[in-house]
Protein backbone atom coordinates (compact mmCIF):
# COMPACT_ATOMS: atom_id res chain seq x y z
CA UNK A 1 0.00 0.00 0.00
CA UNK A 2 1.48 3.32 -1.09
CA UNK A 3 1.05 7.00 -0.31
CA UNK A 4 0.51 8.72 -3.64
CA UNK A 5 0.10 12.27 -2.40
CA UNK A 6 -0.73 14.25 0.73
CA UNK A 7 -1.95 17.72 1.57
CA UNK A 8 -3.04 19.69 4.58
CA UNK A 9 -4.82 22.81 5.75
CA UNK A 10 -4.02 24.74 8.92
CA UNK A 11 -6.02 27.85 9.86
CA UNK A 12 -3.84 30.97 9.94
CA UNK A 13 -5.39 32.20 13.19
CA UNK A 14 -3.27 31.57 16.33
CA UNK A 15 -4.44 31.87 19.92
CA UNK A 16 -1.61 32.61 22.37
CA UNK A 17 -1.37 31.35 25.94
CA UNK A 18 -1.97 34.88 27.23
CA UNK A 19 -5.57 34.64 26.04
CA UNK A 20 -6.39 32.09 28.74
CA UNK A 21 -5.40 34.16 31.75
CA UNK A 22 -8.75 35.93 31.73
CA UNK A 23 -10.68 32.93 30.41
CA UNK A 24 -9.65 30.24 32.89
CA UNK A 25 -6.98 31.84 35.09
CA UNK A 26 -3.97 29.97 33.66
CA UNK A 27 -0.75 31.86 32.99
CA UNK A 28 1.28 31.43 29.82
CA UNK A 29 4.23 29.97 31.74
CA UNK A 30 1.98 27.46 33.54
CA UNK A 31 0.51 26.24 30.26
CA UNK A 32 3.86 26.03 28.48
CA UNK A 33 5.65 24.20 31.29
CA UNK A 34 2.95 21.53 31.47
CA UNK A 35 2.08 21.14 27.78
CA UNK A 36 4.81 22.67 25.62
CA UNK A 37 2.14 24.77 23.88
CA UNK A 38 2.69 28.46 23.13
CA UNK A 39 -0.05 29.00 20.55
CA UNK A 40 -2.79 26.92 18.97
CA UNK A 41 -4.45 27.07 15.54
CA UNK A 42 -8.10 28.12 15.57
CA UNK A 43 -10.51 27.97 12.67
CA UNK A 44 -12.64 30.97 11.79
CA UNK A 45 -16.41 30.64 11.48
CA UNK A 46 -15.99 30.19 7.71
CA UNK A 47 -13.38 27.45 8.14
CA UNK A 48 -15.75 24.57 8.81
CA UNK A 49 -14.42 21.03 8.98
CA UNK A 50 -15.80 20.45 5.46
CA UNK A 51 -13.97 23.54 4.17
CA UNK A 52 -10.72 22.53 5.89
CA UNK A 53 -10.88 19.05 4.36
CA UNK A 54 -11.68 20.46 0.92
CA UNK A 55 -8.64 22.73 1.08
CA UNK A 56 -6.47 19.82 2.22
CA UNK A 57 -7.64 17.78 -0.79
CA UNK A 58 -6.87 20.69 -3.13
CA UNK A 59 -3.40 20.94 -1.57
CA UNK A 60 -2.81 17.24 -2.25
CA UNK A 61 -4.03 17.26 -5.85
CA UNK A 62 -0.86 18.80 -7.27
CA UNK A 63 1.08 15.62 -6.57
CA UNK A 64 -1.61 13.06 -7.39
CA UNK A 65 -0.47 10.72 -10.22
CA UNK A 66 -4.00 9.79 -11.36
CA UNK A 67 -7.39 11.45 -11.74
CA UNK A 68 -9.07 12.05 -8.40
CA UNK A 69 -12.24 10.54 -9.89
CA UNK A 70 -10.46 7.15 -9.85
CA UNK A 71 -10.76 7.08 -6.05
CA UNK A 72 -13.07 4.25 -4.98
CA UNK A 73 -12.93 4.65 -1.19
CA UNK A 74 -13.24 7.74 1.05
CA UNK A 75 -12.73 7.45 4.80
CA UNK A 76 -13.27 10.48 7.04
CA UNK A 77 -11.53 10.15 10.43
CA UNK A 78 -12.45 12.59 13.19
CA UNK A 79 -14.03 12.96 16.62
CA UNK A 80 -15.41 16.47 15.93
CA UNK A 81 -17.76 16.03 12.95
CA UNK A 82 -20.14 18.81 11.99
CA UNK A 83 -22.69 16.26 10.78
CA UNK A 84 -22.98 12.53 11.41
CA UNK A 85 -25.59 11.96 8.69
CA UNK A 86 -24.27 13.76 5.62
CA UNK A 87 -20.63 13.36 6.68
CA UNK A 88 -17.56 15.19 5.44
CA UNK A 89 -16.74 12.07 3.39
CA UNK A 90 -19.98 12.58 1.48
CA UNK A 91 -19.43 16.33 1.13
CA UNK A 92 -16.01 15.70 -0.45
CA UNK A 93 -17.43 12.94 -2.63
CA UNK A 94 -19.99 15.36 -4.00
CA UNK A 95 -17.61 18.31 -4.40
CA UNK A 96 -14.93 16.37 -6.28
CA UNK A 97 -17.34 14.06 -8.16
CA UNK A 98 -15.99 10.81 -6.73
CA UNK A 99 -19.03 8.94 -8.00
CA UNK A 100 -17.76 5.38 -7.66
CA UNK A 101 -16.36 5.69 -4.15
CA UNK A 102 -17.59 4.11 -0.95
CA UNK A 103 -17.79 6.90 1.64
CA UNK A 104 -18.07 6.76 5.41
CA UNK A 105 -16.94 8.22 8.73
CA UNK A 106 -15.05 6.51 11.57
CA UNK A 107 -14.04 7.72 15.01
CA UNK A 108 -11.83 6.38 17.75
CA UNK A 109 -10.67 9.59 19.41
CA UNK A 110 -7.09 10.58 18.62
CA UNK A 111 -6.21 7.24 17.02
CA UNK A 112 -8.90 7.74 14.36
CA UNK A 113 -6.51 8.45 11.46
CA UNK A 114 -4.45 5.33 12.17
CA UNK A 115 -7.67 3.32 12.49
CA UNK A 116 -8.67 4.67 9.08
CA UNK A 117 -5.35 3.57 7.55
CA UNK A 118 -5.95 0.07 8.90
CA UNK A 119 -9.45 0.08 7.39
CA UNK A 120 -8.06 1.18 4.02
CA UNK A 121 -5.46 -1.58 4.16
CA UNK A 122 -8.23 -4.12 4.80
CA UNK A 123 -10.23 -2.87 1.79
CA UNK A 124 -7.13 -3.21 -0.38
CA UNK A 125 -6.29 -6.72 0.89
CA UNK A 126 -9.83 -7.93 0.16
CA UNK A 127 -9.87 -6.28 -3.29
CA UNK A 128 -12.83 -4.10 -2.38
CA UNK A 129 -10.91 -0.92 -3.30
CA UNK A 130 -7.76 0.12 -5.14
CA UNK A 131 -7.41 3.86 -4.54
CA UNK A 132 -8.44 5.58 -1.32
CA UNK A 133 -8.70 9.07 0.11
CA UNK A 134 -8.15 9.47 3.84
CA UNK A 135 -9.57 12.69 5.24
CA UNK A 136 -8.35 13.33 8.76
CA UNK A 137 -9.49 16.47 10.54
CA UNK A 138 -10.55 17.88 13.86
CA UNK A 139 -12.16 21.24 14.43
CA UNK A 140 -11.85 21.35 18.20
CA UNK A 141 -13.07 24.96 18.16
CA UNK A 142 -16.57 23.59 17.55
CA UNK A 143 -16.68 21.83 20.90
CA UNK A 144 -13.96 23.25 23.16
CA UNK A 145 -14.90 24.65 26.54
CA UNK A 146 -12.19 27.29 26.89
CA UNK A 147 -13.13 28.07 30.51
CA UNK A 148 -12.23 24.52 31.55
CA UNK A 149 -8.85 24.85 33.35
CA UNK A 150 -8.04 21.18 32.81
CA UNK A 151 -8.24 21.02 29.02
CA UNK A 152 -9.73 24.21 27.55
CA UNK A 153 -6.31 25.55 26.57
CA UNK A 154 -5.07 22.48 24.67
CA UNK A 155 -6.90 22.33 21.38
CA UNK A 156 -6.05 23.33 17.80
CA UNK A 157 -7.72 22.83 14.41
CA UNK A 158 -6.38 21.31 11.16
CA UNK A 159 -7.05 18.85 8.33
CA UNK A 160 -5.06 16.48 6.13
CA UNK A 161 -5.81 14.54 2.94
CA UNK A 162 -3.83 11.40 2.06
CA UNK A 163 -4.26 9.44 -1.16
CA UNK A 164 -3.38 5.75 -0.96
CA UNK A 165 -3.23 3.09 -3.66
CA UNK A 166 -2.88 -0.66 -3.66
CA UNK A 167 -0.22 -0.54 -6.39
CA UNK A 168 2.78 1.76 -6.69
CA UNK A 169 2.70 4.54 -9.29
CA UNK A 170 6.28 5.82 -8.91
CA UNK A 171 9.52 4.97 -7.13
CA UNK A 172 9.20 8.15 -5.09
CA UNK A 173 6.06 7.01 -3.28
CA UNK A 174 6.30 6.04 0.39
CA UNK A 175 5.14 2.53 1.31
CA UNK A 176 3.05 1.59 4.30
CA UNK A 177 4.92 -1.37 5.79
CA UNK A 178 2.59 -2.16 8.68
CA UNK A 179 -0.31 -0.72 10.69
CA UNK A 180 -2.17 -1.89 13.78
CA UNK A 181 -4.66 -0.39 16.20
CA UNK A 182 -6.10 -1.45 19.55
CA UNK A 183 -9.15 -0.49 21.58
CA UNK A 184 -8.23 0.11 25.22
CA UNK A 185 -11.54 1.00 26.82
CA UNK A 186 -10.83 -1.50 29.59
CA UNK A 187 -7.73 0.21 31.02
CA UNK A 188 -7.56 3.06 33.52
CA UNK A 189 -10.59 5.36 33.41
CA UNK A 190 -11.28 4.36 29.80
CA UNK A 191 -14.21 6.32 28.32
CA UNK A 192 -14.34 8.54 31.43
CA UNK A 193 -10.79 9.82 30.87
CA UNK A 194 -11.69 12.14 27.98
CA UNK A 195 -15.17 12.68 26.59
CA UNK A 196 -17.15 15.00 24.37
CA UNK A 197 -20.76 15.92 25.15
CA UNK A 198 -21.86 18.13 22.22
CA UNK A 199 -25.04 19.37 23.90
CA UNK A 200 -23.60 20.08 27.33
CA UNK A 201 -19.96 20.36 28.39
CA UNK A 202 -18.04 20.03 25.12
CA UNK A 203 -14.61 18.38 25.22
CA UNK A 204 -13.62 17.49 28.78
CA UNK A 205 -10.58 15.74 30.26
CA UNK A 206 -11.42 15.12 33.92
CA UNK A 207 -8.77 12.42 34.33
CA UNK A 208 -5.75 14.20 32.87
CA UNK A 209 -3.18 12.34 34.96
CA UNK A 210 -4.61 8.97 33.93
CA UNK A 211 -4.54 10.05 30.28
CA UNK A 212 -0.95 11.25 30.62
CA UNK A 213 0.32 8.02 32.21
CA UNK A 214 -1.40 5.70 29.73
CA UNK A 215 -0.39 7.87 26.76
CA UNK A 216 3.28 7.68 27.74
CA UNK A 217 3.07 3.91 28.15
CA UNK A 218 0.93 3.07 25.13
CA UNK A 219 2.63 5.32 22.56
CA UNK A 220 6.00 3.79 23.45
CA UNK A 221 4.64 0.24 23.64
CA UNK A 222 2.89 0.39 20.27
CA UNK A 223 6.02 1.78 18.62
CA UNK A 224 8.13 -1.00 20.12
CA UNK A 225 5.69 -3.72 19.08
CA UNK A 226 5.32 -2.65 15.46
CA UNK A 227 9.06 -2.19 14.92
CA UNK A 228 9.96 -5.50 16.58
CA UNK A 229 7.34 -7.33 14.51
CA UNK A 230 9.04 -6.00 11.38
CA UNK A 231 12.58 -6.83 12.51
CA UNK A 232 13.57 -3.21 13.12
CA UNK A 233 15.47 -1.83 16.11
CA UNK A 234 13.44 1.18 17.25
CA UNK A 235 16.68 3.09 17.84
CA UNK A 236 17.49 2.76 14.14
CA UNK A 237 14.33 4.37 12.76
CA UNK A 238 14.87 7.59 10.85
CA UNK A 239 11.97 9.58 12.32
CA UNK A 240 9.40 9.19 15.08
CA UNK A 241 6.03 10.96 15.19
CA UNK A 242 3.87 10.66 18.28
CA UNK A 243 0.38 12.00 18.93
CA UNK A 244 0.78 15.73 19.56
CA UNK A 245 -1.07 15.86 22.88
CA UNK A 246 1.59 17.15 25.24
CA UNK A 247 5.31 17.88 24.83
CA UNK A 248 6.09 16.18 28.13
CA UNK A 249 4.48 12.98 26.82
CA UNK A 250 6.56 13.17 23.64
CA UNK A 251 9.75 13.77 25.65
CA UNK A 252 9.01 10.81 27.94
CA UNK A 253 8.25 8.54 24.99
CA UNK A 254 11.48 9.50 23.21
CA UNK A 255 13.39 8.77 26.39
CA UNK A 256 11.68 5.39 26.87
CA UNK A 257 12.43 4.42 23.27
CA UNK A 258 15.98 5.81 23.45
CA UNK A 259 15.28 8.01 20.44
CA UNK A 260 17.10 11.32 20.13
CA UNK A 261 14.92 14.41 20.30
CA UNK A 262 16.18 15.32 16.80
CA UNK A 263 14.37 12.26 15.42
CA UNK A 264 11.08 13.13 17.14
CA UNK A 265 9.07 15.47 14.91
CA UNK A 266 6.53 17.81 16.52
CA UNK A 267 4.23 20.76 15.84
CA UNK A 268 2.43 21.08 19.18
CA UNK A 269 4.26 24.21 20.34
CA UNK A 270 2.68 26.26 17.54
CA UNK A 271 -0.55 24.38 16.76
CA UNK A 272 -1.59 22.82 20.07
CA UNK A 273 -3.31 19.44 20.24
CA UNK A 274 -4.99 19.11 16.83
CA UNK A 275 -6.54 15.79 17.80
CA UNK A 276 -6.70 12.76 15.53
CA UNK A 277 -5.10 14.64 12.65
CA UNK A 278 -2.02 15.67 14.63
CA UNK A 279 0.45 12.88 13.82
CA UNK A 280 -0.52 12.67 10.13
CA UNK A 281 -0.25 16.45 9.95
CA UNK A 282 3.32 16.30 11.26
CA UNK A 283 4.10 13.71 8.58
CA UNK A 284 2.59 15.84 5.81
CA UNK A 285 4.40 18.97 7.02
CA UNK A 286 7.80 17.22 6.99
CA UNK A 287 7.71 15.27 3.73
CA UNK A 288 10.55 17.36 2.29
CA UNK A 289 12.82 16.14 5.12
CA UNK A 290 12.29 12.48 4.35
CA UNK A 291 14.92 10.77 2.20
CA UNK A 292 14.67 7.62 0.13
CA UNK A 293 14.31 4.54 2.39
CA UNK A 294 13.89 6.59 5.59
CA UNK A 295 11.75 4.66 8.07
CA UNK A 296 9.06 6.67 9.84
CA UNK A 297 7.26 5.28 12.88
CA UNK A 298 3.96 6.93 13.89
CA UNK A 299 2.40 6.01 17.23
CA UNK A 300 -0.72 7.52 18.80
CA UNK A 301 -2.99 7.28 21.83
CA UNK A 302 -6.48 8.66 22.23
CA UNK A 303 -9.30 9.06 24.71
CA UNK A 304 -11.67 6.23 25.13
CA UNK A 305 -9.01 4.72 25.29
CA UNK A 306 -7.47 3.68 21.96
CA UNK A 307 -4.04 3.36 20.37
CA UNK A 308 -2.39 2.70 17.04
CA UNK A 309 0.91 2.69 15.20
CA UNK A 310 2.18 2.41 11.65
CA UNK A 311 5.50 2.08 9.84
CA UNK A 312 6.21 3.94 6.62
CA UNK A 313 9.22 3.49 4.35
CA UNK A 314 9.89 6.64 2.32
Amino acid sequence: MFINSSGYFIPQNRISNDYFLEVNGLTSDWIYQRTGILTRSKATDDETIDVMCSKAVENALTGLPYAITDVDLIVFASYTPSDTVGTTAHVIQREFELHKAKAFYISSACSSAINAIEVIQSFFLTNKANKALLLSADRNATYVNESDPQAGHLWGDAATAFFFSKERFSENEAELIDVETQGLGHIGFGPAGVYLNPKDTGIMMPQGRDVFLHACTQIAQRAMEITERNGIDIKNISWFIGHQANMRILTQVAKALEISEEKSLTNITELGNTGSVSAMLVYAQNIEKFKKDDMVCISVFGGGYSAGACLIRC
